[in-house]
This record gives structure tokens, C-alpha cells and sequence, in this order.
């Protein structure tokens, strides 16, 4: 059974790539750019509508992967939460998203909070669907530091370190990060998949 990841976002796709030995297809490779409304009321909730919308399309021999994720800050009400990806509006950038939560830091004279990056990653196949979730916890920082990773990185301290995911190197980000996390109990359920699609 193939393997598809039902994302269009670069660094995700990446790290799915690294994760898994064999070829993971993002789905517009199959079936070109699609707009999936997410308006689920949790991580967990978008990414299993995002995976049955691609599986749905696709048919029977496909396993379909989805990923949903972002910050919460609890200092401000868990902002962005599931809106991390539009937090600054429907087309903004990651540096728009980033600009805008170290506003509402400044807006409230806050320098630094713990925060929490939560990944659920949905898993859907002709037998059944799955959801597992991971987390990582740190801080929130009211600047950018860094230029590696994506999307919130370079203001986020991991608990245990002194410098941003920006500033880490991939193979440290690997061994603690939510997506990481979650992709450590996904990939039990997909080898299960498979093995259950061979028979």
C-alpha cells in the first residue's frame, strides 16, 4: 500500500521523508493542488479530515498520512492554537504568522511564557482511522533567533535548552520535537497497515 502525505508544506513533507525509508508522495504529486477547508475544532479533528478528503479521492490501495500542528501560547488564551497556520490571515506567511504572535507578546509586555507545539497525525486506510498526537514544551520568546526549521522556530525554546529551534541543529529538533513524537506511535499503525495490506 502506498504511502501519501496529505500536506503541501515543504518542511513537513521533508520531515516525513526522513522519517520513513520508503517513498512518501505528497498528494498533489497524484492529484494536484486541492483547498481543503479545515474547520475542525481540534489538531486532531483537521488532520483527519484532511486525510479522508485525499484517502476519499484516492481509493483503497492508499494509506493516507495528515499532519496538523501548531503553537498555543496559555498566557494568551492558548492563542494560535489551531489557527497557527492563519494566524495572520488566510494567505499569510510563515514570517507574518511569526510577526504577529511576538506582537501580541509586546502588546502585553510579556518577554517570555511557556508554550507547547502539539502535532496530531491521522491516519486513514480501507481498514480504519487512527489519530495520535505528540507535544513539545518550552517557552515563547518576544523576538526571531535563528534561521533554521519553520513556521514558529525561531521564537521557541525547547525545556532543557538555551536556544531557539532556529538555532538547533535538525538531528537535536528530530529527537524532541511533536511531530517527531507522534510519528514514533504512527509508524507502529502504518507498518500495521501495511503488513494487514500484503496479506
Amino acid at each position: 500500500m502506498k504511502l501519501v502525505l496529505a500536506t503541501g508544506n515543504k518542511g513537513k513533507i521533508r520531515e516525513f521523508q526522513e522519517m520513513f525509508e520508503e517513498k512518501v508522495v505528497p498528494f498533489s504529486e497524484l492529484l494536484g493542488e486541492l483547498d481543503i477547508v479545515e474547520d475542525g475544532d481540534s489538531f486532531g479533528a483537521n488532520a483527519l479530515i484532511k486525510a479522508k478528503t485525499i484517502y476519499e479521492k484516492l481509493g483503497d490501495e492508499y494509506i493516507v498520512i495528515s499532519d496538523d500542528s501548531g503553537i498555543s501560547v496559555p498566557a494568551l488564551g492558548g492563542e494560535p492554537g489551531i489557527y497557527s497556520a492563519r494566524y495572520a490571515g488566510e494567505d499569510a506567511s510563515d514570517v507574518d504568522n511569526l510577526n504577529k504572535l511576538i506582537s501580541a507578546l509586546k502588546s502585553r509586555a510579556i518577554k517570555q511564557t511557556p508554550a507547547y507545539y502539539t502535532a496530531a497525525i491521522a491516519i486513514v486506510s480501507k481498514y480504519g482511522e487512527y489519530v495520535v498526537h505528540g507535544w513539545m514544551h518550552g517557552v515563547v520568546i518576544r523576538q526571531a533567533i535563528g534561521d533554521k526549521g519553520f513556521g514558529y522556530d525561531p521564537m521557541f525554546i525547547p525545556d532543557g535548552y538555551t536556544q531557539t529551534l532556529g538555532e538547533l541543529d535538525d538531528e537535536v529538533k528530530k529527537s524532541i520535537s511533536h511531530r517527531a513524537k507522534a510519528l514514533k506511535l504512527a509508524q507502529p499503525i502504518i507498518e500495521m497497515l501495511q503488513q494487514k495490506g500484503q496479506r
